[in-house]
C-alpha cells in the first residue's frame, strides 16, 4: 500500500512538472526554457530599460489641448487641483511674525537679515534688500536660489572661484535687481546653509539636507517643493506688510536651477505672484529630470502621468512668464524648452496674451541671464525708481 501511494504521488510530480514545461515552451523559439540551461535569448535587465519603456507608455492625461478660453478655463481648474495635491500637505499657518537680526548698508541699497517665521517650529531666514531711492511703494522680488546654497545668490564667496562663477553665471540676481531699483528677498532656502539638517552625502563644505528634506516630507505626505514654496509664501505675507517699501500688488518671483523649480510650482500655489522668472530649471520632465541625474529634492512624485512642464506653466497663463535658459545647459536640454515654449505660445495667444509669454534661449550653460530681466519687469510693472 505505501509502495502504491509513493508511485502515486511520483506519477502526480512528473504529470505537474511536465505541465509546467510545456507552459514554458517559448513559443519564438520552439525550445523549451529550463532554468538550469543557459539560453540565447537576450533580456533587458538594466532599469534604465525598464524606467525608459515605461516612460514612454505614459501619455499626460491632463496635457493642455484646449481650442477656446473655456476649455482652457475647465482644464486650468482640474488641473490645478491635481498639482496642488502632488504639492503636498502645507504646515498650519501661523501669526505672521519677524525677527530683524542684522543690517548691512551698500551704495544704493540696505540689505536687511531677517528670519520671517513660517510655521510653528520653522523661521526661514532671508535677505531683504531695500533700494535707498523711492518715492513710492516698489515693486519685490522673492529670489530663490538653486544648490550652491545661499552666499553666491547674495553676491558673497570665499574665494575668488566663488567670486568667479558668481560673475560668470550672474548668481547675484537678488543683488542685481536690488541695485536696479526692486526690492528683493532672497530666502535661504530650506536644507541648505544655516536650515540644514543631516549632510547629504557626497556634498562637502556646503550645508546641505535635500534628501533629508525629501525623505521626511514624503513620509508626512508634503514635498520638499511644497515646504520650500509654502516658506516663499510667507515671506510675500510679510512684503505686503511692508506698505512704506513694498507695492503689495507687484510681487514676482525669481530662480535658477533649483530655484527655478520652486518659481515654477510657486505661482499655481499663490496668485499673488504676478509675473515668474524661471531660469536653468524649464524643459521637460522627460527629457531632464527623469532621464538625466538630478538631486532628488527636483522630484514631485507622480506628476509626470498628469501633465508636462509647460502645462504646469500653463496653469497661471496669462500672467507674465519669462524662461532663461542656457542653450548649453546639460541638465535641462533646450530641445524641450523650446517644446515647451511652443506650447505655452498657443496658450497665451488664445488668452490673447502673446506678449505675456517670453524667453531668453542665450549661448551659455546651466545660469542665469540678465539680457531680458529689466526689459520683461518694467514691462509688466512699469519703471522702478531706479537708483543713480
Amino acid at each position: 500500500m505505501l509502495k502504491t501511494c509513493c508511485r502515486l504521488r511520483r506519477s502526480l510530480f512528473l504529470l505537474v512538472t511536465l505541465g509546467l514545461l510545456l507552459a514554458n515552451r517559448s513559443e519564438n523559439t520552439g525550445t523549451v526554457l529550463y532554468a538550469e540551461e543557459p539560453s540565447t535569448i537576450e533580456v533587458p535587465h538594466r532599469i534604465v530599460d525598464s524606467f525608459t519603456h515605461l516612460a514612454d507608455q505614459i501619455t499626460p492625461s491632463m496635457q493642455w489641448d484646449a481650442s477656446t478660453v473655456a476649455e482652457h478655463q475647465q482644464w486650468q481648474r482640474e488641473l490645478q487641483s491635481v498639482v496642488v495635491d502632488l504639492l503636498g500637505t502645507m504646515p498650519q499657518r501661523v501669526p505672521l511674525e519677524v525677527k530683524w537680526d542684522e543690517e548691512k548698508q551698500f551704495e544704493t541699497f540696505t540689505r536687511h537679515k531677517i528670519y520671517v517665521r513660517t510655521e510653528q517650529s520653522y523661521w526661514a531666514p532671508v535677505y531683504y534688500f531695500v533700494p535707498h531711492e523711492r518715492s513710492a511703494p516698489l515693486p519685490a522680488i522673492v529670489c530663490l536660489h538653486g544648490h550652491s546654497g545661499i552666499q553666491p545668490y547674495i553676491g558673497e564667496g570665499k574665494s575668488e572661484a566663488d567670486l568667479k562663477k558668481i560673475q560668470d553665471s550672474q548668481l547675484d540676481y537678488a543683488v542685481f535687481l536690488a541695485k536696479h531699483g526692486y526690492v528683493t528677498a532672497a530666502i535661504n532656502v530650506r536644507g541648505w546653509n544655516e536650515t540644514s539638517g543631516n549632510q547629504d552625502a557626497g556634498i562637502k563644505g556646503l550645508p546641505r539636507s535635500c534628501t533629508q528634506m525629501t525623505m521626511d516630507s514624503l513620509l508626512l505626505g508634503m514635498t520638499p517643493q511644497g515646504l520650500r514654496c509654502w516658506d516663499a509664501m510667507r515671506v510675500i505675507d510679510f512684503l505686503q506688510s511692508r506698505e512704506d517699501e513694498v507695492d503689495p500688488e507687484k510681487i514676482g518671483v525669481a530662480g535658477l536651477s533649483g530655484g527655478g523649480t520652486l518659481s515654477m510650482y510657486l505661482p499655481v500655489l499663490d496668485e499673488r505672484v504676478k509675473v515668474a522668472l524661471i531660469a536653468g530649471a524649464f524643459s521637460t520632465y522627460r527629457s531632464s529630470i527623469f532621464p538625466i541625474h538630478h538631486c532628488i529634492c527636483n522630484c514631485l512624485p507622480g506628476i509626470m502621468q498628469y501633465a508636462e512642464m509647460a502645462d504646469v506653466v500653463a496653469l497661471y497663463a496669462p500672467r507674465p512668464v519669462l524662461l532663461i535658459n542656457g542653450v548649453r545647459d546639460p541638465i535641462f536640454p533646450i530641445a524641450g524648452a523650446r517644446e515647451g515654449l511652443a506650447k505655452l505660445q498657443q496658450v497665451y495667444t488664445l488668452l490673447g496674451k502673446p506678449e505675456n509669454i517670453d524667453a531668453d534661449f542665450f549661448d551659455g550653460g546651466h545660469a542665469w541671464s540678465n539680457r531680458k530681466t529689466l526689459e520683461f519687469l518694467q514691462q509688466h510693472f512699469g519703471e522702478p525708481t531706479t537708483p543713480q
